[in-house]
């Protein structure tokens, strides 16, 4: 019986990741933060409907919901849902989402059996998909009524978005593109799927075989080429939101916190130069 409870109580904390949540707000135009502290989802709003672009943990789901309410919008305004990458942290919400929202869910190919699995993918080690199958890991899984591959656009009246399939992280890991109006300007928006490295080299002897390696490089490429001026990512910490956060409310202009292309050109520089020395390191 205790070992039952403590997979229980483990169950519990993994289903919200230790996240808290953030106070929503406006980053730009029809653009709004409705994410946690750290794992971040997106609202995008247009008068056919609004996007949701992330779903947080499991237990993060009702965190958004209230956020979005907060801000004065209905769950089932959201038309479509969209996702950076298969894990527990960015995948295990949307079901939830989905059922309040009713909305349809974009996935990219190369991701799309690991949510409709719940998290169980070839690229996992095996102790993460032994941890999947026991429920520990496992998330609730949407019903994904579109796949797509790299390069699609997603439209919604006035509101389009551009999938780059970023891979590396997971096999269809995408950065998002897209951009929005405030007030007389027009900014580009990227939204990266994410630059972390899939696994250290130094874990279960992990080995960065030659697929990961031409999607890694092919990513990094990508993502250089996309001309960003607010840089956002599927987690606060990389592109500073805290710190955003607070300059916005003393700011002239409260967008221009977030116009950071130096940050987001200096990340993917960080990235590439960390996935090299895990190049070195498996040597």
């Amino acid at each position: 019986m205790g070992i039952v409870f403590l997979l229980g109580k483990w169950k519990e904390a993994s289903d919200r990741g230790g996240q808290l949540p953030r106070e929503p707000f406006r980053i730009a135009g029809n653009l709004y933060y409705v994410g946690t502290r750290d794992v971040t989802s997106f609202l995008l709003t247009g008068p056919q409907g609004h996007v949701l672009i992330d779903g947080g943990y499991p237990g993060t789901a009702p965190m958004i919901l209230k956020s979005i309410a907060t801000l004065g919008f209905n769950i089932k305004d959201v038309k479509i849902l969209l996702n950076s990458h298969a894990h527990l942290d960015h995948a295990g919400g949307l079901a939830a989402l989905q059922q309040a929202s009713g909305a349809q869910l974009w996935v990219s190919e190369a991701d799309a059996d690991i949510i409709s699995s719940g998290g169980v993918s070839a690229r996992n080690m095996a102790p993460v998909n032994g941890l999947v199958y026991l429920g520990i890991m496992r998330y609730p899984a949407p019903r994904i009524v579109h796949r797509f591959q790299d390069g699609a656009q997603i439209s919604l009246g006035p509101i389009q978005l551009t999938a780059h399939v970023t891979a590396g992280h997971t096999p269809g890991c995408t950065t998002w593109a897209f951009p929005v109006r405030d007030g007389g300007r027009e900014l580009l928006v990227v939204s990266v799927g994410s630059l972390s490295l899939p696994m250290p080299t130094s874990l279960f002897n992990w080995r960065y075989d030659a697929t990961l390696r031409q999607e890694l490089e092919r990513s990094y490429a990508t993502l250089r080429r996309l001309p960003a001026d607010i840089y956002l990512s599927s987690h606060a910490r990389p592109f500073s939101l805290k710190r955003k956060f607070e300059e916005r409310a003393t700011a002239p202009d409260p967008v221009a916190p977030f116009l950071d292309r130096a940050g987001y050109l200096e990340d993917i520089q960080k990235a590439e130069v960390a996935y090299h020395k895990a190049l070195q390191e498996q040597q």
